[in-house]
C-alpha cells in the first residue's frame, strides 16, 4: 500500500506556518513503516525535539485507478477515517531552508497514525466535522469545507502521477492549530462526533 500526504490544503494551516500558498495541491508519501501499529504508543523519535501533530481525514482507495477524472472519483473510495500525520518539525524547517525534501522529517517510522474507517455513505464529504483532542482539550478543529482542494478533486489530480491501488491512504491535509507533542500526552481524533483513533506518547 501507498500512503500519499497532502500538504498545505488548508488556508489557516498555512498561515500559521507562513508557507506560500500553492497553485497545486503539496504531495509526499510515506512508507508503509511510516504506519503507528494499533494500540502502540508513538514514540518521539531521538532525532527531533519538536514532532508536530497534524490530524488530517483519511481517505481509503478501494479499486485500481489512473488519470481519474473528478466526477468519477467518488467510485474510488467507500470509507473515510481519521489519523495523525506526525511531523519532525524542527528537522522540516531545515530540510526546506536547504530547499532539500520532507521524507526524514514527515515519513519516519510510527509517524503515519490511521484511526478507524467508516462508511461514507451517510456524510457530506463537503462539510465534514472533524477534532484532534490533546489531554481533552480541543487543539485542532477542522471542517473540509475549508479544504483548498476537496478529496474528489485530489484524487483526480493524484491519480496523474500516481496509480491509485486497493488498500492505498491519502491523507488529505491538516486544518490550523498543528502542536508539539511532550511524553505522556493522550491524543485523540473525532470524526462528526465518533472517536476514530487514541494514541499515548512517549
Amino acid at each position: 500500500m501507498k500512503i500519499i500526504c497532502i500538504g498545505r490544503n488548508y488556508t489557516k494551516h498555512i498561515e500559521e506556518l507562513a508557507n506560500e500558498k500553492p497553485e497545486n495541491p503539496v504531495i509526499f508519501m510515506k512508507p508503509d513503516s511510516a504506519i503507528l501499529l494499533k494500540n502502540n504508543p508513538f514514540v518521539i523519535p531521538s532525532f527531533s525535539n519538536d514532532v508536530h501533530y497534524e490530524v488530517e481525514v483519511l481517505v481509503k482507495i478501494n479499486r485500481l485507478g489512473k488519470h481519474i477524472q473528478e466526477q468519477f472519483a467518488y467510485k474510488y473510495y467507500d470509507e473515510i477515517g481519521l489519523g495523525i500525520d506526525f511531523t519532525a518539525r524542527d528537522l522540516q524547517s531545515d530540510l526546506k531552508s536547504k530547499g532539500l525534501p520532507w521524507e526524514k522529517a514527515k515519513a519516519f517510522d510510527g509517524s503515519a497514525v490511521i484511526g478507524n474507517f467508516i462508511s461514507k455513505e451517510d456524510f457530506d464529504l463537503n462539510n465534514l466535522n472533524f477534532k484532534l483532542f490533546k489531554n481533552d482539550s480541543v487543539v485542532q478543529n477542522g471542517n473540509t469545507a475549508n479544504m483548498l482542494w476537496k478529496i474528489d478533486e485530489l484524487i483526480a489530480y493524484v491519480s496523474q502521477f500516481f496509480t491509485l491501488k486497493i488498500g492505498d491512504v491519502i491523507f488529505t491535509g491538516t486544518p490550523a492549530g498543528v502542536g508539539k507533542v511532550e511524553p505522556n500526552d493522550i491524543l485523540s481524533g473525532k470524526l462528526e462526533g465518533e472517536k476514530m483513533f487514541k494514541i499515548k506518547i512517549k
